[in-house]
């Protein structure tokens, strides 16, 4: 069990990981998009617009960012790849069928030990409501004899004031 909460920690880390991964992609393309100026690319279409000079990194500034973005994307990638390469080989399927057998025989055995619980309570609850029909149905002949009337009358005049 112990070891299984390792392999869970693992892959929550690796999924946090990947989020950064995800997280650093996004504001590098974001980084590169915004902070960039328009260069032509082809002597055929001419550059017809130009960002405002605070709007994009100069040259030397840009260059070292973009390295610097590089640098994190493989380093994340890296420690995913680190991750990856804990995470425990998959389970063999014959051992996996094995294991599932015997949690199937493990629950059909609880199923049986639940069923037999439901039964047992049943059981008792229609002996309870035996007894308590017994027992009502004997203080109604009580009260209905003439002898327990004049008993029970005798006892409330005694306890009145």
């Amino acid at each position: 069990m112990l070891q299984d909460l390792s392999h869970m920690d693992r892959i929550t880390q690796l999924q946090d990981a990947i989020q950064q991964l995800l997280t650093i992609m996004s504001n590098t393309i974001a980084y590169l998009t915004s902070r960039s100026n328009f260069v032509q690319v082809s002597s055929e279409i001419p550059i017809t617009k130009q960002r405002n000079p605070e709007k994009f990194d100069p040259p030397d500034v840009f260059e070292a960012n973009q390295k610097e973005l590089v640098n994190d994307l493989i380093v994340k990638a890296k420690q995913i790849e680190y991750l990856i390469n804990s995470l425990p080989e998959p389970e063999p399927e014959e051992e996996q069928a094995k294991r599932l057998e015997v949690l199937e025989e493990e629950m059909q055995v609880a199923n049986a030990e639940y069923i037999r619980a439901v039964n047992r309570a049943k059981d008792l609850h229609a002996q309870i409501s035996d007894v308590l029909k017994m027992m009502l149905e004997k203080t109604d002949e009580d009260l209905a004899d003439p002898d327990t009337a004049t008993h029970l009358e005798q006892a409330l005049d005694q306890i009145r004031p």
